[in-house]
């Protein structure tokens, strides 16, 4: 799923308002000796934390419905997790740099959910959206100087963006068919033979009706008490 949403990302930011202007978007760690390899203008989209949001975390089954409308599956619910990217501009100038950083934050801003029909495979098949938010409020564990710190270089103009994207949880299981006939029970003498043996059929609820021309309700326990007790 991660490189599913590299993948829509790379093409979000590479279109829009830089659409045509051949910007290199990479995913690599901004550390020195990559700026030291990088010849073109360049915007970083580096991943540096994952981690689910338990917010959004579901109990329970989901139906797998086929083109007839006939559930033959079930599966867990997504689990949802936040993928945290530091996106930055590289060029000689840092005009250039906050230009590039504007351009992407033009192109992002409007995309705050991301449609299934916009989503490569397996992530557009949940059929579900995609929440989107860049430039927010940091509320991750480690701060920009320490990330910056990590990578070994200098502190830099940045743009956190962060995609919350759902994972399937497996496995699926599948669903039998419905019921449509209701259980017997066969009750059998005292040594186990046939002779004299019974068979009453139960009809589950939503198959239970009137009964059938001929056919007389009875009671498979004591009749009720009343109260009244005979003269």
């Amino acid at each position: 799923m991660i490189h599913e949403v590299d993948e829509v990302l790379k093409g979000l930011i590479g279109g829009g308002a830089l659409a045509g202007s051949g910007i290199d978007v990479s995913f690599e760690a901004p550390t020195r000796d990559w700026a030291a390899r990088r010849n073109a203008p360049t915007v970083n989209t580096y991943l540096y934390d994952i981690r689910e949001d338990v917010s959004r975390r579901q109990r329970g089954q989901q139906p797998v419905r086929d083109e007839r409308d006939i559930v033959v599956r079930r599966r867990q619910p997504p689990r949802w997790f936040r993928l945290s990217y530091l996106v930055t501009a590289w060029t000689k100038a840092p005009q250039d740099e906050h230009r590039l950083l504007s351009a992407v934050l033009a192109t992002l801003l409007p995309r705050e959910l991301l449609p299934p029909d916009e989503l490569p495979g397996a992530l557009g098949s949940l059929g579900l959206s995609v929440p989107v938010s860049v430039a927010g409020l940091h509320s991750e564990s480690r701060s920009l100087a320490e990330i910056w710190s990590a990578l070994g270089g200098e502190l830099k103009p940045s743009l956190d963006l962060v995609v919350t994207a759902p994972f399937p949880a497996f496995p699926e299981y599948d669903a039998g068919p419905p019921v449509t006939e209701g259980a017997a029970v066969r009750v059998r003498g005292i040594d186990g033979s046939l002779e004299g043996s019974q068979e009453r059929a139960h009809r589950p609820h939503h198959l239970a009706s009137a009964p059938r021309a001929g056919e007389r309700r009875r009671h498979l326990g004591p009749a009720p008490d009343t109260g009244e007790r005979p003269r």
